[in-house]
């Protein structure tokens, strides 16, 4: 959790909303502009995804989140020297996308995978927990950094986090479980892990039906997430509180983690998908317009981070249910380039949107709809494999 929590899933896109604004008035950019840096982080991230999952099957996720944790912090501190050049300010998101991406769930879900079967979805949903907690506490130390030394301060101040905290916490304690310690249902008697390839998993309309879906609520929740800051501004309120709402994001998305890890481990997890997409969907059409109540904004924002909750323990729960654990780190990392590509597309058209009609109520109703067929999609996953019979070749 902590080491999730100190990576490079949730840090930059929680401070990223809140140096967006000063960032766009010093260089003289738009928005789409200042978006764009995260956009090619989340491609850069998601092209190299499977080559991390495949450095994780083979020499154990442990080496690759250490260093990968030691370089992300080096390089986001370094944005404390961010140019402006529009180059050299995407030149710098993409080498943190390239070495960022080992620290994210892409890695540290196939450890809680291997540990647990019976009860994964909750323990995935733990370890999720951890983007919950970045998300009630970086904005307060961003902003803080901010008030204290300009925008460029929030990077170095949050850099520390997985520099000072994770990299010592995960070097003292984290490890995956050896042959004979791996739960029935992962592994057989002899430790052999059931699964299969992932040229046999995309050889299935499985694998496509969850990727499809997965793409659409990414993008429907990436640039509400980035932009979310400037949405609460729109409605007349001050940057405390939107910094505030982003913590209301948090707590809306360690319910989701929580609760529907938990759900996930009792029924149909695409039975339990459905609905709860369905929520943030709600919170688009609460945060539309330019004159909602705070108590619509937090509801909204609530919502909202409820989707991201949901989603990530999608992808990791149902990878596993579907396809087995084997090649886990290969399949996830696939699996991780839509959520990323989706997340990295969406802060840009979000911006496009609102520099061209001065808003964002065109793209929250598009959200909306993705949303809704994003959630609808799970259910044409149909029932769980016998993963005892899910080898390669089979």
């Amino acid at each position: 959790m902590i080491g999730v929590a100190c990576g490079a899933s949730p840090l930059p896109f929680n401070v990223l909303p809140l140096v967006m604004g000063p960032v766009s008035a010093e260089f003289g950019w738009d928005f789409a502009a200042t978006s764009a840096g995260v956009t090619v982080f989340g491609i850069i991230a998601a092209l190299l995804a499977p080559f991390y999952g495949a450095l994780s099957d083979r020499f154990g996720v442990r080496p690759v989140v250490l260093w990968s944790l030691f370089l992300f912090g080096v390089v986001f501190g370094s944005f404390y020297f961010l140019p402006a050049s529009k180059i050299g300010y995407l030149l710098f998101w993409a080498v943190l996308g390239a070495i960022g991406i080992g620290s994210t769930p892409v890695t540290w879900s196939r450890a809680i995978s291997m540990w647990f079967n019976r009860h994964r979805g909750l323990a995935l949903g733990i370890m999720l927990l951890g983007t919950s907690l970045a998300a009630m506490v970086v904005p307060q130390i961003a902003q803080r950094a901010i008030s204290a030394g300009g925008w460029r301060m929030a990077f170095p101040v949050v850099a520390l986090l997985p520099l000072l905290v994770a990299i010592p916490l995960a070097f003292l304690w984290f490890r995956e479980p050896r042959p004979d310690e791996r739960p029935e249902g992962v592994a057989d008697a002899t430790g052999t892990i059931f699964g299969i390839t992932l040229k046999e998993a995309m050889g299935g309309g499985r694998f496509w039906i969850l990727f499809t879906s997965i793409l659409l609520t990414a993008f429907a929740y990436g640039g509400a997430h980035i932009h979310i800051a400037q949405i609460v501004g729109l409605h007349g309120f001050s940057a405390q509180v939107a910094a505030s709402v982003l913590g209301v994001v948090a707590i809306g998305i360690l319910v989701g983690r929580l609760l529907v890890g938990y759900m996930f481990d009792r029924f149909w997890a695409p039975g339990v998908a459905f609905p709860a997409l369905l929520l943030p969907a709600i919170a688009c059409w609460l945060l539309m317009g330019t004159n909602a109540s705070l108590s619509h904004v937090i509801v909204g924002g609530f919502l909202l981070g409820f989707a991201a909750g949901t989603e990530s323990d999608i992808i990791a729960y149902l990878a596993a249910k579907y396809f087995g654990m084997a090649h886990y780190g290969r399949i996830y990392g696939v699996l991780y380039m839509p959520f990323a590509i989706g997340s990295a597309i969406s802060p840009i058209v979000y911006g496009m949107v609102r520099d061209r009609t001065g808003g964002y109520d065109l793209i929250l109703g598009v959200a909306m709809a993705m949303f809704a067929v994003g959630g609808a999609l799970l259910l044409a996953l149909g029932r769980y494999p016998d993963l005892k019979t899910l080898r390669s070749g089979n």
